[in-house]
């Protein structure tokens, strides 16, 4: 083990690989060949080479040495000045720096000794963990448990462009919010960024674990393989939906905040959902029976008879089947069968 750290250390370490390298120049050309080629001499060389012996061969001893003084200098701070910091913070735990530093000022003009700056504000807070907060997020405490969950939180998967996949298996994903008579309801929807194939589904909450329904209904009837997943940052992608993805070995891409065009096909989808089905079926959006099975056969014809000039005036499930990705047969038989996603 010890020997794995020091090699690691030694890959980290440019100026160590450097050293080594001028002293195998050395041991094959000679002094006069090395300072001519790296400037360095016998003396400097020599000193390497007996951190090295010391050191029992390990080539992490030739990455250089910490330059942290021995003895450091103490802050030297007034403690009537870090006693009223200590007060003002224990009273107001969430005044800053910044906050401070004019009451400070006041505080020290009254005494007659030299305030601080609003630098050495934060470094006495720091230094002394005037961190007073008693419940809740703490978010300029380093020590903090909030500070330490946030290191420990899962990296998001980006997508700066919208995609251009040459194959299928790209989803695209979104939830539209739809305020009727005062009542809300959430469409959740998923597009193929190729073939088009697309599934909307109405639920009234938005919740991770009403879009992992969603995506096991998605799943149970898109003809291919997912291959990847993208959708916003909303929390209705995170929790036990991201969780499920990342179970099923399908790659969640995320889009960057505020940049609608990267979700082009979803967005352009969800135009169409808008003026193509929603706004000629407000008048039974209430009863959810009649409503969804609408919804049901609307899905049913945007897969199948829709067609589209990204697909050359195809449907989604023909363009599929011209590929050979399934059978007429299977195009044919469009009725929802009992517990079909299409019913909800």
């Amino acid at each position: 083990m010890k020997m794995l750290r020091s090699l690691r250390r030694f890959d980290q370490s440019e100026v160590a690989q450097q050293r080594m390298k001028i002293i195998s120049f050395y041991q094959a050309y000679g002094e006069r060949a090395t300072i001519e080629a790296f400037g360095t001499d016998r003396r400097v060389i020599s000193r390497w080479m007996r951190r090295l012996g010391n050191s029992g061969g390990q080539l992490s001893s030739l990455a250089p040495l910490t330059t942290r003084p021995h003895t450091t200098r103490t802050p030297v701070t007034d403690q009537r000045i870090i006693d009223f910091i200590a007060g003002e913070r224990e009273a107001h735990p969430g005044v800053g720096k910044e906050k401070l530093k004019p009451d400070l000022d006041i505080h020290c003009a009254r005494l007659g000794i030299p305030s601080v700056s609003v630098s050495t504000i934060g470094n006495i807070i720091r230094r002394h963990h005037f961190f007073f907060q008693k419940q809740g997020k703490c978010y300029h405490d380093p020590n903090s448990k909030w500070a330490q969950n946030k290191v420990e939180r899962k990296k998001r998967l980006r997508i700066r462009y919208s995609p251009h996949p040459e194959g299928d298996g790209h989803i695209l994903s979104d939830t539209v919010e739809r305020i009727t008579d005062g009542v809300k309801d959430y469409f959740m929807s998923a597009i193929d960024a190729r073939m088009k194939f697309a599934l909307t589904l109405n639920y009234r909450r938005i919740t991770s674990t009403n879009m992992k329904d969603f995506y096991y209904r998605f799943k149970s009837v898109y003809p291919g393989d997912i291959r990847v997943w993208q959708s916003d940052n909303g929390s209705e992608n995170l929790g036990v939906f991201d969780k499920q993805l990342e179970d099923d070995g399908i790659p969640h891409l995320f889009i960057y905040p505020r940049c609608p065009k990267i979700d082009t096909f979803i967005e352009r989808y969800n135009r169409t959902l808008q003026e193509e089905f929603i706004d000629y079926n407000l008048d039974t959006i209430h009863d959810k029976s009649v409503f969804n099975q609408k919804l049901s056969e609307w899905n049913i014809y945007y897969n199948t008879k829709r067609r589209h000039h990204s697909l050359e005036l195809k449907s989604p499930l023909g363009y599929f089947v011209e590929k050979g990705g399934m059978s007429h047969k299977s195009l044919t038989y469009t009725s929802p069968c009992k517990g079909s996603p299409f019913l909800l």
